[in-house]
């Protein structure tokens, strides 16, 4: 399968793996092939106990100079803009934060705290993680991610749970079951960089939907780039440990090297992959407008998280998500 995922290496945390062995338990495609851009899951209910929780390996990705086809992003491109979904707030009182902060706990309330979570899947029969975010969707169940927290080395992962607002092993509102997960038609043929973007539809959990429980938040496609941006996320390889939601904010610019993501000053580590990045954030009742998630950094480039670009392709996929 032409991937140029060549140039990639996967970190785990604690060196549990090595991206050897990760690479022998997924399989890849056949030349020709047709790959679907979704995934009917199965879920095993009870599956996720806190041990399981605790002890999933950190998923993330670093990248090495190489070739890339970077696509151009077309001028002609409209802002589409969704906007969120009304919840209960989290109480709590807002804590003074700097500006630009490379990495440390939220400790305010608001949105966020409830639409943010940790995702849990199963990939090549070991149990992994990354995080999540419930967005504003005709289904009001949607949660939008990065591309290889549901499709990674040409296999999907199975068994996905979103758990917004988690806690230390628990779910203060439910462990939310994928029905089906998506990616961008370009992660799920290729595994293309740039359109490291995923998304999961959730089942009824009580009666309720995703959103009438948690809220969720707004999205904009073909936003533009350099914007005041805020990153979410549960890191949870070394220096941090998965229980806290961990946020970075700054300037954010275009990256120069292989991809045409937005880039951010932020130490977040594996398991943050997928975490929201939002413009427009407002501190005080947590709520933004989602316009990427957590995907990479650059092993040459430390404390610097890249996030793919929401264009076009990502939209087409939200389309499909939220109207499943």
């Amino acid at each position: 399968m032409n991937r140029h995922r060549t140039v990639l290496s996967v970190v785990l945390s604690a060196g549990a793996l090595i991206a050897g062995a990760l690479t022998a338990a997924a399989p890849v495609a056949a030349a020709g092939t047709p790959v679907s851009a979704s995934f009917r899951q199965q879920h095993a209910p009870g599956f996720w106990t806190a041990e399981r929780m605790r002890g999933a390996t950190a998923l993330d990705i670093t990248a090495v100079p190489g070739p890339s086809r970077v696509p151009v992003v077309s001028a002609a491109a409209r802002p589409t803009a969704i906007e969120p979904t009304a919840a209960t707030p989290v109480s709590g009182t807002v804590s003074p934060t700097a500006f630009p902060q490379a990495g440390g706990a939220w400790t305010g309330g608001g949105a966020v705290v409830k639409t943010s979570g940790r995702v849990f899947f199963t990939m090549g029969g070991r149990t992994a993680s990354c995080s999540g975010n419930s967005i504003t969707s005709a289904n009001g169940s949607t949660v939008m991610t990065a591309g290889h927290c549901v499709k990674y080395q040409g296999a999907w992962h199975t068994n996905w749970v979103f758990v917004p607002a988690y806690n230390n092993g628990t779910a203060p509102y439910g462990q939310w079951s994928a029905t089906k997960t998506f990616a961008t038609d370009q992660w799920a043929a290729s595994e293309d960089m740039n359109m490291d973007v995923g998304l999961a539809v959730v089942a009824p959990l009580n009666g309720q939907t995703l959103s009438q429980v948690v809220g969720a938040q707004g999205i904009l496609f073909n936003g533009g780039y350099n914007k005041r941006m805020y990153a979410f996320g549960f890191p949870a390889a070394a220096p941090y440990d998965g229980t806290k939601l961990v946020y970075c904010s700054g300037n954010s610019g275009k990256d120069f090297l292989l991809t045409k993501d937005h880039g951010l000053a932020c130490n977040m580590t594996g398991g943050s992959s997928g975490g929201p990045w939002f413009q427009d954030f407002n501190e005080a009742t947590g709520l933004g407008t989602q316009v990427s998630v957590n995907s990479f950094g650059y092993t040459f480039l430390p404390n610097r998280m890249y996030g793919p670009y929401f264009g076009n392709e990502a939209k087409a996929a939200y389309d499909k998500a939220q109207t499943a």
